[in-house]
């Protein structure tokens, strides 16, 4: 019997819950975590466009969701990462990382029907009326993801944003996007509709400033840009449509500590309805 070849797998990118390649045909090469190189796309700026295309798709459907219910497909998606949590050490994540996010993902998937609770409420008015403030979600949020840790850091900026009813389009690492496909994979198979997350691999200097530049994106989370000329470039290309900017995280951030509900509630609207009062 002859030796049977290996089907050498090419990672794809993650737009609309499909796995395309680039438009471009285009891919690179990156180390695995058992030292092989394997082909990773490569994404170009209409990649960028086709997942904002994607997104917005989803805001309806995601948003109008009950909190409760993008709770559950939160959780849904922490079990499912903890049933992979060996494919992800076989990539080079370090077990500790994998369980720390696991457990972010079950940390805001309990914040979904609390957040309101907090950051909303009855506002004192005078007059015969109810006044209520409430949380909305933003819209369509271009994330830029941490270059490290590959996996907790992605994951600390994809759950804030879409646990409140956002969808993203995210700028995976460049040098490290194995755990950022796998985890694509993990969310294609759990019950999270396609299009709430889509994940661009390849260079940020190419997608980034399409999407800060793009008029159907509302907001843009800079964590993951170390050049601070690049930054200021990609905020002024976002004052265009007024975006809300979320500014890059020091070299120094802390991504096992208690991240708080800072990032929930930058990428919220808040909704003030007035009401009579009966008499």
């Amino acid at each position: 019997m002859s030796e049977r070849v290996a089907v050498r797998k090419t990672y794809k990118l993650f737009i609309g819950g499909k796995f395309p390649r680039s438009e471009s045909g285009r891919s690179y090469l990156v180390q695995s975590g058992n030292g092989d190189a394997v082909n990773v796309s490569l994404a170009s700026r209409k990649d960028a466009r086709d997942a904002v295309v994607a997104a917005r798709a989803a805001v309806k459907g995601w948003a109008g969701a009950t909190a409760y219910n993008r709770g559950q497909i939160l959780y849904r998606v922490a079990e499912m990462l903890e049933g992979r949590r060996e494919q992800f050490v076989a990539l080079g994540v370090p077990g500790d990382e994998v369980d720390a996010a696991v457990d972010r993902w079950v940390w805001y998937a309990g914040w979904s029907d609390k957040l309101p609770q907090v950051y909303g409420g009855a506002n004192p008015v005078a007059g015969p009326y109810f006044n209520l403030s409430a949380p909305e979600p933003t819209g369509v949020v271009a994330v830029v993801a941490p270059e490290s840790p590959a996996l907790l850091g992605l994951v600390s900026v994809i759950a804030p944003a879409i646990v409140t009813g956002n969808t993203v389009v995210v700028a995976t690492s460049p040098t490290q996007p194995l755990a950022a496909v796998t985890l694509a994979e993990v969310l294609a198979t759990s019950d999270l509709p396609g299009g709430v997350v889509n994940l661009l691999t390849g260079r940020i200097t190419e997608t980034v400033p399409a999407l800060a530049a793009h008029m159907d994106v509302n907001a843009i989370d800079l964590t993951g840009v170390a050049d601070a000329e690049l930054a200021t470039e990609l905020e002024v290309k976002a004052a265009q449509n007024l975006k809300r900017v979320l500014r890059p995280a020091p070299a120094d951030h802390d991504w096992s500590a208690d991240p708080g509900i800072t990032r929930m509630t930058t990428l919220l609207e808040t909704k003030t309805v007035w009401h009579p009062k009966g008499v």
